[in-house]
C-alpha cells in the first residue's frame, strides 16, 4: 500500500475494485441511490473508505456485508479482491425455509391493463 492510500480510497472506486460491482458507474449509482452503507450510514461515492470500515452493499436484492482490510484503487483479480476484504455476509436461509414462503400464482394478482379493458368491454362500459 502506498502512502497516498493510507488516507483512504473513494467508496465507489473501492467497491468496484474489489469486484462488488461490475462497473464503477454502477458502483457510484448505487452509492447515490443509498444502496451502499459504511458503518451503518449511507455515504456518497466520494467518501474515503479506511481499513476496518464495515461496508454493506445491496446488489440484486441481496445484502453483502464486508470489512475493508486493504485499500486499492485499481480493479484486481478475484483472488486479490478476496485479500482486500473480509466477507461477513450471513449464509442464505435453507432452501426448505424459502420453499415454505407462500408464493402467489401467476395471474392471481391485480389485472393487467389489457385484462381491465376486456372486463370493461364485458361489463358494457364504453371507452369513448
Amino acid at each position: 500500500m502506498s502512502a497516498g492510500e493510507s488516507s483512504g480510497v473513494r467508496l465507489d472506486s473501492w467497491v468496484w475494485s474489489v469486484r462488488l460491482f461490475k462497473t464503477r458507474s454502477l458502483a457510484a449509482a448505487a452509492c447515490r441511490a443509498g444502496h451502499v452503507r459504511v458503518n451503518g450510514t449511507v455515504m456518497k461515492p466520494s467518501y474515503s473508505v479506511r481499513v476496518g470500515d464495515e461496508v454493506r452493499v445491496r446488489v440484486g436484492g441481496v445484502e453483502r456485508i464486508v470489512e475493508a482490510v486493504r485499500l486499492t484503487r485499481k480493479r484486481v483479480g478475484a483472488a486479490d479482491a478476496a485479500l482486500c476484504l473480509i466477507d461477513r455476509t450471513p449464509p442464505p436461509p435453507p432452501r426448505e425455509v424459502l420453499m415454505a414462503v407462500p408464493q402467489r400464482d401467476r395471474g392471481a394478482g391485480r389485472p393487467t391493463k389489457r385484462e381491465r379493458r376486456e372486463l370493461d368491454r364485458l361489463h358494457g362500459f364504453n371507452e369513448d
